[in-house]
């Protein structure tokens, strides 16, 4: 057979047999499409090996917010690769210009430093808080999620009954790490300002998804926000804004510029570059001078793929892009439509739902609201969430079919796209009525929820 045209049940296997699990990504091997090889993707949609064709509103996680495959910025990428490549030493003229952009377009970012990822920038992020301060405790929030690394893997998606204690995502950590990780409701001010009251003296940081996009969306109250700023300035603490999925997505200052709320630090990542793999660090002066990359920083930093010439031309691409055209305006004004066209399909059948989102992120709760913190979130009725998106591929709509997960808009997508996601909504919404039971098998369809101990 034609190695070119294996069914995707064949090459899964084969992926399945030298890869553990069969992808490179704990999150990627998802209950139901476990045969899924993807072959081509380009603008809004991506196609399968057996010929099958979605539009895709998962995009990654988030990414890709100009579509798969921008011509831009793969056109950026293939120069750059004919001119520079990966030497190791000093700086290329990209990284300088990079450096600068975000220096100029995030508030908090007076000096910044490339990752490749946002675990790295998150992990760096909390390693020179701690130098800074000499403190001990880190704060984070139940329902953000910070990366792979130990200190902030804990309480994501958490079961009822592990909310409020601590929740590793993963085994393998020492509990003196997660002992000195203090976990508290997003949105709750007054949790905020009561943990300061009591270990303020030893909390070097506080790290939060300013809009809680790994369960959805829950976005921030201002008083809870200003808390944050408040509590750490007193006690001399870093305030560091996960900004990976926000930044760039919802603004080109991130969700800082919106709120007018400035960290000490802000990570960055996923929409910076169009789906390359590049995160960012950057904050104040005094702080990022701490790093090693200045000779005599006591707090060390390094990366062999920091940088990269194409990671930065992918960068430097799209946020030229996102300047100089209506990206943001088309974005919302579709992402607009789509959750008021979602919320009249599901009022229309009589389904409890609740459609929220920002900009070009949308997620449908099929719940009653509010959705202010986590708790909230557990009202969601995840089988009817589960059993909804599996119909939509049957219509070639991809949204991912796990529980509390956002879909996106990008650049890419039209408003046929949009006709068809209200269509198949309409349609896959009437068959998960129709079909009664609930969905039988829900292992695997919650991630980031408690390790199995």
């Amino acid at each position: 057979m034609n190695q070119g045209v294996l069914p995707g049940s064949q090459l899964a296997e084969r992926a399945r047999r030298a890869i553990p699990g069969g992808v490179n990504s704990g999150q990627r091997s998802i209950p139901g499409l476990t045969d899924l090889v993807i072959t081509h993707a380009e603008g809004a949609r991506f196609r399968d090996a057996d010929g099958r064709e979605y539009v895709d509103y998962h995009a990654a996680f988030g990414p890709p917010l100009l579509g798969h495959n921008d011509p831009d910025v793969s056109a950026a990428v293939a120069e750059a690769g004919r001119t520079v490549d990966l030497c190791g030493v000093g700086v290329t003229r990209g990284e300088v210009e990079l450096a600068e952009t975000l220096v100029e377009l995030v508030p908090s970012v007076e000096k910044v430093l490339l990752t490749s990822t946002g675990s790295e920038a998150t992990f760096h992020a909390l390693r020179v808080a701690r130098a800074a301060t000499g403190r001990r405790l880190v704060v984070k929030f139940q329902g953000c999620y910070h990366g792979w690394h130990d200190a902030v893997s804990l309480n994501v998606i958490s079961a009822p009954d592990r909310v409020g204690g601590r929740d590793p995502i993963s085994t393998g950590i020492l509990p003196e790490v997660l002992e000195a990780t203090l976990v508290l409701p997003f949105n709750d001010a007054g949790a905020v300002r009561a943990a300061f009251a009591e270990h303020g003296h030893d909390i070097a940081a506080v790290i939060v998804e300013p809009v809680p996009h790994n369960v959805g969306c829950l976005l921030p109250e201002q008083e809870f926000l200003s808390a944050l700023r408040e509590e750490c300035t007193r006690a001399g603490s870093v305030l560091v804004f996960d900004e990976v999925i926000t930044g760039f997505r919802h603004d080109l200052g991130g969700w800082q510029a919106i709120s007018g709320i400035t960290p000490d630090l802000t990570t960055m990542g996923k929409a910076i570059a169009n789906g390359y793999p590049v995160g960012a660090l950057g904050g104040r002066a005094d702080l990022m001078e701490l790093f090693s990359s200045r000779p005599g920083g006591p707090a060390f930093f390094a990366g062999t793929y920091n940088g990269h010439p194409a990671v930065v031309a992918a960068a430097l691409a799209t946020l030229r892009k996102l300047r100089t055209e209506p990206v943001h305006e088309h974005v919302f004004r579709l992402g607009d439509r789509i959750r008021a066209g979602l919320a009249d399909v599901f009022a229309g059948l009589g389904v409890p739902a609740l459609v929220t989102g920002y900009g070009s992120v949308f997620v449908e709760y099929f719940m009653t609201g509010p959705a202010r913190t986590y708790d909230d979130l557990l009202r969601n009725d995840a089988s009817m969430f589960i059993g909804y998106r599996r119909r939509l591929l049957e219509h070639g709509v991809f949204e991912l079919p796990l529980n509390l997960k956002r879909s996106h808009v990008s650049y890419a997508h039209t408003d046929a796209d949009a006709d068809r996601l209200l269509e198949a909504a309409e349609a896959a919404a009437r068959a998960r009525l129709a079909a009664g039971d609930p969905v039988g098998d829900l292992a695997g369809t919650s991630t980031m929820g408690g390790a199995v101990r």
